[in-house]
């Protein structure tokens, strides 16, 4: 029998050893059992107090250790959750001695857009007339900064597709103007200074997405953030202009050259935002950088986009603005002969350009998720315009009887190397229907690339493409947001089920494309 150590217990195994035999006397002996009863009664009251008062002293005592003890449980539960990266990412579990691992506390955050008005996708919508904005025509003190260098050149003329830039001038958007107002300053390099120091180019993580480069990060803060030395038209009949970054010294003249410089266009051509980033995520790499970007300068500080000027393009001619002339009848022949495929020389009567086989195939799967016709369906024969389509206002609609003579447009290399192709002019147009797509762009194409069409299918395209756009914070707003940037990727994603559906139906193979 072991004898009891805590003091509760001794005391019970006291007072049952004392009163035990007493009451089986009592009960066995001959006294009344009235009487009997009573002292059984009364012992077993004096017992059920005792036990009683050992409870509420018991009680009594677990709470002050409690108020008396450390806050770390309460600290816990009352914690907020620590800061985490908007893309998501967190740190790597802690691990335990005994071998397992304690997952982080996951949080889902939600982007919310900062209007609740849905985005405009129509790319050629007519802007309203304003008249609250009184538009200077020529400051006096600008004269001597853009008079010089706003002189069309022939090297800015000749510049690969660059001078149909401003081509919305003639549906309907109003040429560039300059505006008078604090942003402005005359003469000197410092002409106009962005006023925010913060980067227009937001990333919240330890690194960008992988599908842009180090030096696509670059290019992109430098079209958005450098200060604007001055303006240069691309040539005399187009309303685009060119933004001379980042002036070099004081006194001398804006040019492109030692400065870098950026194609500024109309604000109705903010898809080409959107294209950039498609082009990356899909592997394509055949873009130039482009972000979006406000300044005071231009009429009702709307926001524009501007697209990396690359002096390495190839010259372009005036009529197509193109490298190298082709027309529809002699592009589907150089499909046949697949020049340049798996290394082989093209024979010299073949009549295959420098351009490699592969290169079409990645522009025609680029041109229909985005809907861009002005490059192999310039005269609009393969879907039904609108008015306000640059075919009809041109008045080229009527000339698609005779396809075959029909001359592409922006068809531009580099210089340095002729066996690729440059996509410039990137309009897409997110608001035409699905039975009013434009099939003809994929005419004559029985391969596609790999990896873009790998990235169709999967399920990740929606999550790549809010994560690069949310990149550039001017073009996230002007979207209205996540609720606006939505919007335009169930279009394209529809457009990807359109198109892999053809590539079945076509017996279309799917090849790597890396060379």
């Amino acid at each position: 029998m072991t004898c009891p150590d805590k003091p509760g217990q001794l005391i019970n195994w006291f007072i049952c050893s004392l009163f035990l035999p007493r009451v089986c006397k009592l009960w066995s002996s001959r006294r009344p059992r009235t009487r009997r009863n009573l002292l059984l009664g009364t012992a077993c009251a004096i017992y059920l107090g005792f036990l009683v008062s050992q409870v509420g002293r018991a009680s009594l005592q677990h709470g002050q250790a409690a108020e008396k003890g450390p806050h770390r449980r309460r600290h816990t539960t009352e914690a907020p959750f620590p800061e985490i990266p908007l893309d998501g990412t967190l740190a790597p579990p802690e691990s335990q001695g005994n071998g397992t691992t304690l997952q982080p506390n996951v949080v889902y955050i939600t982007l919310r857009s900062k209007r609740s008005k849905p985005a405009n996708i129509r790319g050629t919508v007519k802007p309203k007339r304003r008249k609250k904005h009184a538009v200077a025509s020529a400051a006096p003190g600008l004269e001597a900064l853009v008079g010089p260098s706003l002189q069309p050149q022939e090297a800015d003329a000749g510049a690969p597709g660059y001078a149909q830039g401003g081509n919305l001038a003639k549906i309907g958007e109003r040429p560039w103007r300059l505006m008078r107002g604090p942003g402005v300053r005359a003469g000197g390099p410092d002409f106009l200074q962005p006023k925010a120091r913060e980067s227009n180019i937001r990333i919240y993580s330890e690194s960008a997405p992988s599908w842009l480069s180090k030096d696509d990060i670059r290019r992109m803060r430098l079209l958005a953030d450098s200060a604007v030395a001055g303006l240069r038209p691309v040539s005399s009949k187009s309303g685009a202009r060119l933004l001379v970054l980042e002036g070099g010294a004081p006194g001398a003249v804006p040019r492109c050259g030692p400065s870098p410089c950026g194609l500024l266009k109309q604000p109705l051509d903010m898809s080409e935002v959107f294209a950039f980033h498609l082009d990356r995520i899909l592997g394509l790499n055949r873009t130039l950088p482009s972000v979006s970007r406000k300044a005071e300068f231009i009429q009702d500080g709307r926001p524009f986009p501007v697209i990396l000027w690359d002096a390495s393009l190839s010259p372009a001619s005036n009529d197509t603005h193109s490298s190298v002339k082709l027309t529809w009848g002699t592009y589907q022949q150089l499909l046949k002969q697949k020049c340049w495929q798996n290394g082989r020389v093209p024979k010299p009567e073949s009549g295959c350009t420098e351009i490699h086989h592969h290169e079409w195939s990645k522009m025609a799967l680029f041109d229909f998720l985005l809907q861009i016709y002005n490059r192999l369906d310039t005269n609009c024969c393969g879907f039904r315009p609108r008015k306000e389509d640059a075919c009809v206002q041109d008045g080229l609609r009527p000339k698609c009887d005779d396809q075959g003579s029909v001359a592409l447009a922006h068809i531009i290399q580099r210089k340095h190397d002729p066996r690729h192709l440059v996509f410039i002019d990137n309009k897409g147009f997110f608001d035409r229907s699905e039975d009013n797509l434009n099939f003809k762009l994929l005419e004559g194409i029985k391969e596609f690339p790999a990896s873009a069409v790998s990235v169709l299918k999967s399920q990740h395209l929606r999550q790549k493409l809010l994560q690069s756009l949310f990149l550039d914070k001017v073009y996230w707003e002007s979207q209205g947001g996540r609720q606006g940037i939505e919007k335009l990727i169930d279009v394209i994603e529809q457009r990807a089920k359109i198109l892999i559906t053809y590539i079945n139906a076509h017996g279309a193979k799917v090849l790597p494309m890396n060379e």
